[in-house]
């Protein structure tokens, strides 16, 4: 009966997993470039975040979905709103103990980096030492975490061009 009990319940959890993921999956494949179509695709994803609210996934995807719009469209109506929704996914995130601490320092330098792009006279020296250590922390955490990698270089070409060096 324990057996069967446990089979069971492990089936369940598996079969939830697949269904958040493929809902998630949904959502991201329907994500365009518009700001019509960010905020639509961050909506689903916080109504799949309030049906699985333990799992980290819909948060990280929320959080990205949200940085990457922003970082792109740093002057869109919509980002004020949508880097709110980030940071509030990364605490999210935080709490959960699921979570990859590597994947958190990615997206909290991420939002650092959001800002810099945002306003560069103001934000860029208050935040580009947070921007490179939470890179380099998420990278020390986990090597291989392609994102982490991805938005460094970014963030040092970005730097590079805009000092000239």
């Amino acid at each position: 009966m324990a057996i069967a009990l446990f089979f069971v319940a492990s089936v369940n959890i598996h079969a939830q997993e697949s269904s958040m993921e493929a809902l998630i999956g949904q959502s991201l494949a329907k994500k365009q470039a518009t700001a019509e179509s960010v905020v639509n695709c961050v909506a689903e994803l916080k109504r799949i975040d309030a049906m699985f609210p333990d799992s980290v996934q819909p948060k990280y995807q929320i959080a990205l979905t949200c940085l990457e719009f922003s970082v792109t469209n740093p002057r869109a109506p919509q980002t004020e709103s949508l880097m709110k929704e980030a940071e509030q996914a990364i605490e999210q995130m935080k709490k959960l103990k699921d979570a990859d601490e590597s994947d958190i320092y990615t997206l909290h330098g991420f939002l650092y980096m959001t800002l810099i792009v945002q306003d560069p006279a103001i934000n860029g020296q208050r935040y580009y030492m947070d921007v490179m250590e939470d890179y380099e922390k998420a990278l020390r955490i986990n090597p291989d975490n392609e994102l982490a990698k991805q938005l460094q270089q970014a963030f040092m070409d970005g730097m590079r061009q805009a000092t000239g060096g």
